[in-house]
């Protein structure tokens, strides 16, 4: 798996950390905030949001788009822009204090970085969300700084398109002088691993409960899949012997 590897490339929400869940419930409250009551399920939520985020993939503010989705499934009586304040207003405290790495996950980071990796994330997260994490999230930054860890940190202001588009790799690979076969990527979900095979790179497929509606999809398409950190920690040993 690492043999002839110079790159690893990480996706960040649902493969390192533990976020996907703490976005359905910030989406569960502003649904409830602007909907009239409406309690779509979890499941439902992250249906919407996925189906949405993937037919905006080469919009300007893919998450605008989707508050304005919001907007109009829920006869909001406010804007697709008063939306995403508000849903940013309600995520910063999670960001800060809720979410954390997935087990195991940053032992995982320091055992790459020592070895001499070079590790990069791919996010399409904003970037004013990954300085929440880079300076406030006590959770993390305790455990693996992202910018200690990371040579290079991409959010969503990054690249014009986001996932399954592979552009945010092919931009990695141009800057790094590096062919497809010296990178391997981990992701979560399926537009992921879609968009790490659209730019010819191996993918890592990490077990994320949130992706099982597409588990099936996902094990087609991934090169190698782990159910945790622990058995990347023991793939790194094996392999490496360090």
């Amino acid at each position: 798996m690492f043999a002839g590897k110079r790159i690893i490339i990480f996706d960040l929400d649902g493969t390192l950390v533990d976020s996907v869940g703490v976005w359905n419930e910030v989406d569960r409250l502003v649904i409830k905030a602007i909907g009239g009551g409406a309690e779509p399920s979890e499941t439902e939520i992250q249906k919407q949001r996925d189906a949405v985020m993937r037919l905006s993939s080469k919009a300007d503010h893919p998450y605008l788009e989707y508050c304005k989705y919001l907007r109009g499934t829920y006869r909001a009586d406010c804007t697709g822009e008063d939306i995403l304040k508000l849903r940013y207003e309600i995520a910063d405290d999670y960001l800060a204090n809720t979410i954390d790495y997935k087990p195991g996950a940053d032992k995982v980071l320091h055992r790459l970085k020592a070895h001499g990796f070079v590790l990069a994330m791919a996010t399409t997260t904003r970037r004013k969300n990954l300085d929440i994490y880079l300076t406030a999230n006590r959770n993390m930054m305790g455990k693996a700084r992202l910018d200690e860890c990371f040579s290079i940190l991409y959010a969503r202001e990054d690249t014009k398109e986001i996932k399954p588009n592979p552009e945010v790799y092919l931009r990695i690979m141009r800057e790094q002088n590096a062919a497809p076969a010296e990178c391997l990527i981990f992701e979560d979900s399926l537009i992921g691993i879609e968009a790490a095979r659209n730019a010819g790179i191996e993918a890592v497929a990490m077990y994320d409960k949130y992706s099982d509606g597409e588990r099936e999809a996902i094990q087609a398409l991934a090169d190698y899949q782990f159910a945790n950190y622990d058995e990347v920690l023991a793939a790194i040993e094996a392999e490496l012997l360090i």
